[in-house]
């Protein structure tokens, strides 16, 4: 049996200073980052069905809204900060929370964040029409992201709400503007007359479905993959869980509500690439907004997308920024980590030694792994192990603490979070198949993480969640 670590006196947390409409605009800002700008490309390039395209864009959103709705039982549970860190720690002990913390510190956020970080300096090259070395510039953007989040989470928080609102409104502007090209494309007949509308036919969109270069199976693992990480993010939220206001109110609407206008912004805009862009086109496309945009906007339209792909990844860098480190803030305050990783700064209350350890990891990473390809790689599939894990406290918090006060119960329980957790397993099964030789190269980074507890909390806390770890090392 693993026993909770509930019975320990619980160390102090960050105050509470983020809002609604801040932790909203944090939840949102990670997720929609670059990913609705270059996924597209790599599913067009699997498939050619454009209905069955938006119909997985949707299955993939109420994957994640599965799993917002069985994280936020989880965080109104436990409101602190460290959001997948705390729910692994609960409910199988301080060892996969290690590992999960471990990873997530020196691998999966700095990757995160510089990789999404260099996308925008990518675009800001190409908007100012500069040379400026991309891995520069992208370190240069995540001193700048961090030394805002150290100044204040009050700060960072209304930070977030600005860029967050400005690419949420961008993105519905293109939207709006296909839907009413689409539309007057199809009443163009009408208006103007069966013959001279026919005579300009070649111009009007629709949904063509094409041949697929792969089948159905062969194409689904990368298409789902590329689908979930557009979407990952959602859980990010949780990790500021100890600083949010009024959490057993908030979180649920945060996780439920930032999850559904994620979904309905990625089916319409989905929708509207589809339309007005043919697959083939869309296969040799880097990233299909500008083309779009250049479609129904003239020149000034490439123009207008780089300045949205300049706002949104700076967003979400800055919220992926602000999450991260508060992950590595739980892992030292629970004593898993290096104690002064767990300072918090006198003046700002923020965790300031957590956030500029996770600026110099990632800065690292953008200089080891150079481009935006390899440094999304080395995160994505490592999530979807502890994303599974994390769904599984829920039933085992269920078992163990039946009468435990729950805030906000998962609706359909146990079937919507059984359906994340099997996902989750799908995910990491399926990637491991479809690419045994990378996804077993991260598994081993993952083992690392065993002995490497050995010289942390475990030597001197002999516990039965210690257990297995103890075995393996001895």
């Amino acid at each position: 049996m693993i026993l909770p670590m509930s019975h320990l006196p619980p160390p102090p947390d960050l105050p509470r200073k983020v809002g609604f409409w801040g932790a909203l605009a944090v939840m949102v800002g990670v997720v929609i980052g670059s990913g609705i700008f270059r996924t597209p490309t790599s599913i067009a390039q699997n498939m050619g069905d454009p209905y069955l395209i938006l119909l997985l864009w949707f299955v993939g959103g109420l994957i994640a809204l599965a799993g917002a709705l069985t994280f936020a039982e989880l965080a109104t549970m436990m409101p602190k900060s460290g959001g997948i860190y705390v729910f692994i720690r609960e409910g199988y002990g301080p060892c996969p929370a290690f590992v999960f913390g471990w990873t997530y510190m020196l691998i999966t956020k700095p990757s995160a964040a510089g990789g999404i970080a260099f996308i925008f300096a990518e675009h800001f090259n190409t908007l100012t029409g500069l040379a400026w070395n991309p891995q520069a510039l992208t370190c240069v953007a995540l001193v700048a992201l961090t030394l805002i989040n150290v100044l204040g989470v009050k700060g960072s928080a209304r930070f977030a709400i600005v860029l967050t609102s400005l690419k949420f409104a961008a993105l519905a502007a293109v939207i709006v503007l296909g839907v009413f090209a689409a539309v007057r494309e199809m009443l163009a007949p009408v208006i103007e007359g069966a013959a001279n509308a026919s005579g300009g036919s070649d111009g009007i969109g629709g949904f063509v479905t094409v041949p697929s270069p792969k089948t159905l199976f062969q194409a689904l693992v990368p298409v789902m993959a590329g689908i979930m990480w557009t979407y990952d993010g959602w859980s990010d939220v949780g990790a500021i869980a100890g600083e949010v206001k009024d959490p057993r109110k908030n979180l649920p609407r945060v996780y439920i509500l930032g999850t559904l206008s994620v979904i309905v912004l990625y089916v319409l805009a989905n929708a509207v690439y589809l339309w007005h862009i043919p697959i083939p086109l869309m296969r040799e496309t880097p990233t299909v907004a500008p083309v779009l945009l250049e479609k129904l906007a003239g020149p000034i339209g490439a123009a207008a997308v780089t300045l949205i792909v300049i706002i949104s990844t700076l967003g979400s860098s800055h919220a992926s920024v602000m999450t991260g480190a508060r992950v590595t803030f739980a892992q030292a305050r629970d004593g898993l980590l290096f104690k002064f990783l767990a300072r918090i700064h006198p003046k700002y209350e923020t965790p300031a030694v957590a956030l500029w350890v996770q600026c110099a990891l990632s800065c690292s990473a953008v200089v080891l792994l150079g481009g935006f390809a390899e440094l999304a790689g080395s995160f994505v599939f490592t999530m979807w192990i502890f994303y599974g894990l994390g769904a599984g406290t829920l039933f085992i918090l269920r078992y163990r603490d039946p009468s435990a006060e729950r805030p906000f119960r998962v609706p359909g329980y146990p079937i919507v979070p059984a359906i994340f957790l099997l996902s989750s397993i799908a995910m990491t099964v399926l990637s491991i198949i479809d690419d045994p030789k990378t996804t077993l190269i991260w598994l081993g980074v993952l083992a690392v993480g065993i002995p490497a507890v050995s010289y942390t909390h475990l030597r001197a806390h002999e516990t039965k969640a210690n257990l297995v770890c103890r075995l393996l090392l001895e």
